[in-house]
């Protein structure tokens, strides 16, 4: 444990990916398995279990200090992890020697039962310094931000064992942690794991948004143009092993849409956006959201919000491997795929002819307009299925974002790098004289419009509630976002779909920010 405590804290105050891969590979060479195994899963965010939950961390130090003191301090520090790392009680911040390692904490608070995590906890938050504090509870709670992402893990490890990453791609959904095979080949010291048995995501080819050079330069007839529905993009996986539903991610959400797996009898890997449908009718994407994370969902919301898959693409049929084929290849055997499919929750994402660039500008303008998709989709029907996000390949068109005027009203600190900085802002819109809550938002300013914001918090508090802060009526933000839905857990009675700053509106009176009814006039209906 002392050895990934101090890596953490390296990777933490380092901020060249370069330098980070370069203390990873360092790490690896020098720790044995499966503490290293289990480190990369931490850090790729592939450990599937939590140690323990960040309310048991809370309720131990609550037990320890005074509550009122506690609050303080995680006002300021705006971050539990950290805040307890340096809040709890006798002791000092000097490394402790003799912990159990990586994997032996693993194996302990993975066997461990109810009542024995909260004990285990403390025993060990006592014998840590506050590095190895932070680092545990991170860890058990899963919540490591360090700059580390899944993608640049596979990327460390294909540079550690001197392959390709495409290699690591198509493996890694198959091995699983603490990765003693995978590792063992990267080293050379076996062969290559076996995954052919297994059941597994393939990594998905991405797009880049369409800007207007791109745009002009394109020929439509060398493109493949459909919509991309408002759904979430999917992998479907089906063979005589099993079936599973996977995200763009990797995670596996079969548990979520039975009804669709049920369905699917074709042994075949499709891609495609997961969507509510009513027959070939898409519902909302505010309908999909019911059934999102729902690991056992009702038989009524089941029937009420049936599954359906707009298939774009397709992997693999049967034991055939399709990704090398060119996309218009590709289509025509997706094509007869789906005509001879017995689901009737497949469904051919339809090819939107276009033969030039006012027509391609059309279409746009009439998805733009269909409540069920969110933009284009624009694919060279020469492009071969390829992992990551190739250059020039595959391009995204979405609609303009709505626009509104509202006013903060709220502001909390952020986590991590933020977490010095108030960054999480809820605004409003009028009604009548009364502002009622709209939508939190928390991206889309830069860096030094951030600074701005946090000193103009800081000047404008009104009031404060734990870690959040009132502030003055007086800020109005230009505010993005994608569509409004209705809502019955807001008292506004609606939601907005990905709602991100546009413009801070420093000269704006707040009485001229928009009223609630001006909101409610862009529902999609």
């Amino acid at each position: 444990m002392e050895a990934f405590s101090e890596l953490l804290e390296q990777l933490y105050f380092t901020s060249s990916n370069n330098a980070k891969a370069a203390l990873i590979i360092d790490y690896l060479k020098r720790t044995p398995d499966p503490d290293r195994g289990w480190a990369i899963a931490a850090m790729a965010g592939t450990l599937r279990f939590d140690f323990f939950k960040r309310n048991t961390v809370k309720q131990l130090m609550l037990e320890r200090i005074d509550p009122v003191l506690f609050n303080l301090s995680y006002d300021y520090v705006g971050e539990m992890s950290e805040t307890v790392a340096h809040l709890w009680p006798g002791q000092t911040d000097a490394p402790r020697q003799g912990l159990p390692s990586l994997g032996e904490l693993v194996e302990q608070f993975s066997t461990a039962g109810r009542q024995q995590v909260k004990p285990l906890l403390a025993e060990y938050l006592d014998q840590m310094s506050a590095a190895q504090r932070w680092s545990l509870i991170k860890l058990g709670t899963r919540g490591l931000r360090i700059g580390v992402s899944a993608r640049s893990m596979k990327q460390i490890l294909a540079r550690y064992g001197q392959t390709q990453v495409e290699e690591i791609e198509a493996l890694w959904h198959g091995v699983s942690a603490p990765y003693t095979e995978l590792l063992a080949w990267l080293e050379g010291r076996a062969d290559k794991p076996d995954i052919s048995e297994e059941v597994t995501f393939h990594p998905v080819m991405l797009s880049h948004p369409l800007d207007e050079k791109t745009l002009t330069a394109i020929e439509p007839a060398e493109w493949q143009i459909e919509h991309k529905y408002d759904g979430i993009r999917v992998q479907l996986v089906s063979t005589a092993n099993g079936k599973a539903l996977f995200s763009r991610t990797g995670d596996d959400i079969s548990q979520s849409f039975p009804d669709l797996l049920e369905d699917i009898h074709e042994h075949c890997v499709l891609d495609g956006e997961l969507l509510i449908m009513h027959g070939t009718q898409v519902d909302t994407f505010n309908q999909l959201q019911q059934r999102l994370n729902k690991k056992k969902p009702a038989k009524k919301l089941i029937d009420s919000l049936p599954a359906g898959l707009m298939v774009y693409d397709i992997l693999a049929d049967a034991e055939q491997s399709l990704t090398a084929l060119p996309l218009a290849a590709r289509r025509e055997h997706l094509q007869r795929f789906i005509e001879n499919s017995a689901s009737d929750r497949l469904h051919l994402s339809a090819v939107l002819p276009a033969n030039s660039a006012e027509q391609l500008r059309e279409r746009y303008n009439q998805a733009s307009d269909d409540t069920a998709v969110e933009g284009l989709m624009l694919k060279r029907t020469d492009s071969h299925y390829v992992p990551g996000r190739p250059k020039g390949l595959w391009y995204k068109w979405k609609r303009e974002p709505k626009l509104v005027d509202a006013v903060i009203m709220y502001a909390q600190r952020g986590h991590g790098k933020r977490s010095s900085f108030y960054s999480d802002f809820t605004f409003g819109a009028w009604q009548d004289d009364t502002l009622l809550p709209i939508g939190k938002a928390y991206s889309g300013f830069t860096d030094e419009e951030l600074k701005k914001l946090d000193n103009w918090v800081r000047r404008n508090t009104v009031g404060r509630f734990g870690p959040v802060r009132e502030v003055a009526k007086a800020l109005v933000i230009e505010v993005a976002f994608d569509a409004v839905h209705p809502s019955s857990r807001h008292k506004s009675g609606i939601a907005l779909r990905f709602p991100r700053f546009h413009r801070i509106r420093w000269d704006k009176p707040a009485n001229e920010a928009d009223t609630l009814e001006t909101v409610k006039s862009l529902m999609e209906t």
